[in-house]
């Protein structure tokens, strides 16, 4: 038996058209929205070692899919923002970085 994780990703395109209800960046609840990175991440990542383990009961672990979900999403948001923002970064004529103002206000 492998203990290969199974790739679940899906491509860009068909990944909209196949997130639950509620997964949209603008549905996420306040709790998940005021979240940083790191404190989404880390509990998206026990949710996937307690999925992972199979001992949660089906209600349980339909909840707490639906609650990673939101995580994800908000964590994709969080990485998408902090690209902008070192995107803007950009070399000056003298060769030193400077940052440029963004547009994310």
């Amino acid at each position: 038996m492998s203990e290969e994780t199974p790739n679940w990703s899906v491509p860009p395109d068909q990944a909209a058209a196949q997130e639950p209800p509620g997964a949209a960046a603008d549905e996420l609840p306040q709790e998940v929205a005021r979240m940083t990175f790191e404190q989404a991440l880390a509990e998206l990542e026990k949710i996937v070692q307690d999925l992972e383990r199979g001992q949660l009961d089906l209600d349980a672990a339909i909840t707490a899919y639906e609650r990673g979900t939101q995580l994800k999403v908000h964590c994709e948001g969080k990485l998408r923002e902090a690209q902008l923002r070192v995107e803007r970064i950009s070399l000056g004529p003298d060769g030193r970085p400077r940052a440029e103002p963004s547009d994310l206000a």
